[in-house]
């Protein structure tokens, strides 16, 4: 059967309808939690490829934490304030048989908060614990209450939040600069570009325009018959 240019136009017009349409689904859910960083020799901050309970840091490390909505490792947001241990631990002497350990500790924005809770100020402590200490053990020596689930994953330092661990947020927002241009979600978490988990208002304009160009092909192409 052949085809006339009409119905190959429509063809073309749906297929262009679903490709925009899927992208503007492609957006995949994030996570809120609190992620787990090392500082790279005063270079900045490197995502932690181990659990805190699992790293055992040498005297003058640095590890951070930072609360935020992220799909994974690659879009997840930094600590914003330097890996920096003279300045994190310039209080906080040597001690025989002990190690101190810098720790950065950043709660996130009110973007990242779950609904009705406030994130507290980002702060620094120095950790003094054993030299066999993990991460997770100079944490708690200076940010107690923690809260693990059952599969051991961090749900909160100092008690925030207050209830969950890692849930998903649907709709992944777009990440803004914050003041150290580490990224940080820039749209309530909970909600996709368009306020509802739709598609974005960039999307529609496209689906819009691809429509009218499909109308115009079609009736050209009825006109040359």
């Amino acid at each position: 059967m052949r085809r006339t240019p009409g119905r190959a136009t429509l063809l073309l017009v749906v297929a262009a309808l679903l490709t925009l349409l899927g992208a503007g689904n492609a957006h995949a859910a994030g996570y809120r939690y609190w992620s787990f960083w090392e500082g790279d020799g005063g270079k900045g901050w490197t995502y932690a490829t181990q659990g805190p309970s699992s790293v055992r840091p040498d005297d003058g490390a640095v590890q951070g934490f930072r609360f935020s909505v992220s799909e994974d490792s690659r879009d997840s947001a930094r600590p914003r304030r330097a890996p920096d241990f003279g300045t994190v631990c310039a209080d906080t002497p040597e001690k025989d048989g002990l190690k101190r350990i810098a720790l950065v500790i950043d709660p996130g924005t009110a973007a990242d908060a779950p609904d009705g809770e406030e994130p507290p100020a980002p702060r620094t402590a120095c950790a003094r614990v054993a030299p066999d200490a993990s991460t997770a053990e100079a944490l708690a020596s200076v940010a107690k209450p923690l809260r693990y689930d059952s599969s051991a994953m961090l749900c909160a330092i100092s008690g925030y939040p207050r209830s969950g661990c890692g849930e998903q947020v649907a709709g992944q927002p777009e990440a803004a600069p914050s003041d150290d241009a580490a990224s940080a979600p820039a749209a309530d978490g909970a909600k996709g570009a368009s306020g509802d988990g739709g598609p974005s208002v960039g999307v529609l304009t496209g689906v819009g325009a691809v429509l009218v160009l499909g109308v115009a092909g079609v009736v050209q192409a009825r006109r040359r018959r």
